[in-house]
């Protein structure tokens, strides 16, 4: 399982934000009401910075910070002991400082932090022998479709057709194959707003083509 103690599982930067892009069009199609999506994704989250959102409303946050030159992770699970965060984030480098340091990092803590300036390499800082429940958080970046559809087959109950969120319509959106409305039609009854549907797209900068 993926974890700070375990990074040699951790997708390398390219599949990585493939991962978030992919998971975030599957939320976006079965929940078009952003606030009670998992996963979002911003493509334009600065100047040259792309950046995941997860956050399950119960104080357990990730975000993903896409650099050209590198890559950052912050979890929070509130529930569990916050490590001294100096320590976390010992030796990392200082282009993720703004985003380890500020908002809205700054504000949500920092159970767990993970970095790398190279493809994959990734790095921690000093950890305790504590829980930070980054097993559980970070298992859905394993690259495996079947993971997402096991997971929002429980998370979206009845937010998708009865006959189940599609593994062949994942998969292809996980390999970044361009989005149809056939695609889209697998996986619910109807979408309430195609044109909602394309504002997350462009937002995620996934390509689509409902013509």
């Amino acid at each position: 399982m993926i974890s700070t103690k375990n990074l040699s599982l951790l997708p390398d930067r390219t599949s990585l934000e493939n991962i978030c892009k992919a998971i975030s069009v599957l939320d976006a199609i079965i929940c078009q009401e952003w606030q009670y999506r998992y996963y979002s994704f911003y493509s334009n989250w600065g100047p040259d910075e792309q950046c995941l959102q997860m956050r399950n409303g119960s104080g357990e946050e990730i975000h993903i910070l896409f650099l050209p030159n590198g890559c950052a992770i912050n979890g929070t699970a509130l529930d569990y002991k916050q490590q001294d965060k100096t320590k976390l984030t010992a030796n990392l480098p200082a282009i993720f400082n703004e985003f380890v340091f500020g908002e809205p990092v700054a504000s949500l803590g920092t159970t767990f932090c993970i970095w790398t300036t190279e493809p994959k390499n990734w790095q921690v800082g000093q950890l305790e022998n504590i829980e930070d429940h980054s097993g559980e958080m970070l298992s859905i970046f394993d690259g495996d479709p079947q993971t997402y559809v096991d997971w929002a087959t429980d998370y979206f109950e009845g937010s998708y057709k009865a006959s189940g969120i599609p593994l062949e319509t994942a998969s292809k959106i996980y390999s970044g194959q361009t989005l149809t409305k056939e695609m889209v039609l697998s996986i619910v009854e109807e979408l309430e707003d195609w044109e909602q549907l394309e504002t997350d797209l462009k937002e995620i900068s996934y390509p689509y083509n409902f013509k």
